[in-house]
């Protein structure tokens, strides 16, 4: 393993959508903030500028209590194939979306986190990946009630 991946989370999910749904799913922040984060939250979206170096601010409602404030730096938008950001909140990490197609019927997203050392991303690691699991399924859900309308 070279030294990015033992800094690396790495989470996917194939899903029964096209890719061109799967990827407005993520890009249209109407839908994107109806199942961003893990069970139990809401989102506030503040910027949404879905470009190299736009901008997106969010605050995430936790379940109980907390509002957690999220903002990150687009560093490369490939419509229905990469979209990368680095936050500017902490926890610090640059973040990987990517998209791709498996059939027309089929699609995978997955998230790579890159943590700046191999000791952020252990602490992180037993959190996060579960919650990017969460973070999946509702996205599934997602598209499954809206079948169609993307």
């Amino acid at each position: 393993m070279n030294s990015e991946t033992m800094r690396e989370v790495f989470s996917n999910r194939i899903i029964n959508v096209s890719l061109a749904m799967l990827y407005e799913a993520f890009a249209n922040p109407l839908y994107l903030k109806r199942w961003w984060g893990p069970n139990g939250f809401s989102n506030t979206f503040h910027e949404f500028d879905l470009r190299p170096n736009g901008k997106w601010s969010l605050t995430m409602h936790g379940p109980e209590k907390g509002n957690y404030e999220n903002t990150v730096m687009f560093t490369t938008v490939e419509p229905q194939k990469l979209v990368s950001w680095t936050r500017v909140t902490p926890p610090f990490f640059d973040m990987e979306v990517g998209f791709n197609a498996i059939d027309e019927h089929s699609s995978e997203i997955y998230f790579r986190m890159i943590f700046q050392t191999e000791e952020e991303r252990a602490k992180m690691v037993t959190f996060v990946a579960p919650k990017n699991e969460e973070n999946f399924d509702r996205l599934e859900r997602e598209l499954k009630e809206n079948d169609g309308s993307y």
